[in-house]
């Protein structure tokens, strides 16, 4: 194998490996910038994952670059911006360029001062899906190989597959934590009405409306009830109670 074989194959590896113990999306991101720089030859990337629970989520290869594609986010400019917003890859653009700077006023002229000239982004995306972009910078006089933007948006899928494969998994453990913790909390009240069942000479559904009175009255809920009436701290049905 190549070294530049290597160097790819170990990128694909990276990405499989980096949430394998931690539900971590910036690592993940992170991953993929810094495996664009080593395999594509750019001189820097970053990468944006729209969130839909709240503010994007960034990974770069350079603080000043994840600084860069924060503004932009919220200029809504920029090749990293574009390619989230239709989901289609952004060629390479020359900064340069008149389209570019009428297009991105503010990105273009931040990305001079870091010493970038050329800027191109690919999507991340989960089930066709846009969910992120790949943006790669670069400062010489020569065009980026298109077979580089191609292997650019199989890191990048990758990167997707990941990210859809673990959060499936996290979603999963999180909904058989709620299960487990509902199935727990109905065997608690079972054992609850059975309690006050017993005391008051009532019978199953009685005893549970009368659970449930309590909780509104005293403003519990009804899991809290039940767990104290079988540990004994709430004493409902007993005489005087």
């Amino acid at each position: 194998m190549t070294r530049p074989d290597q160097r790819l194959a170990d990128a694909f590896v990276s990405l499989a490996e980096t949430l394998r113990d931690d539900y971590d999306i910036p690592a993940l991101l992170t991953t993929l910038a810094d495996c664009s720089v080593e395999v594509l030859g750019v001189g820097a990337a970053s990468v944006i994952l729209d969130e839909k629970s709240g503010a994007p989520v960034s990974g770069a290869s350079d603080p000043e670059v994840a600084q860069l594609e924060t503004e932009a986010s919220a200029w809504r400019e920029g090749p990293g911006y574009d390619c989230r917003r239709t989901g289609a890859p952004v060629a390479e653009a020359v900064l340069d360029g008149p389209i570019p700077r009428q297009r991105w006023r503010r990105y273009v002229p931040r990305a001079h001062t870091l010493g970038y000239t050329r800027v191109a982004a690919v999507p991340l995306r989960t089930r066709e899906s846009p969910v992120g972009a790949l943006v790669l910078y670069r400062d010489g006089p020569e065009p980026l190989d298109p077979a580089a933007l191609i292997l650019g948006q199989s890191l990048a899928d990758a990167a997707a597959i990941t990210l859809l494969r673990e959060r499936e998994l996290n979603e999963s453990r999180t909904l058989s934590a709620q299960l487990e913790q509902a199935l727990s909390s109905r065997v608690v009240i079972e054992q609850a009405k059975g309690i006050v069942s017993t005391r008051m000479a009532l019978t199953m559904d009685e005893s549970f409306a009368v659970l449930r009175r309590y909780a509104r009255n005293h403003q519990l809920l009804l899991s809290t009830l039940a767990q104290d009436v079988v540990e004994g701290r709430a004493r409902i049905g007993e005489p005087g109670k």
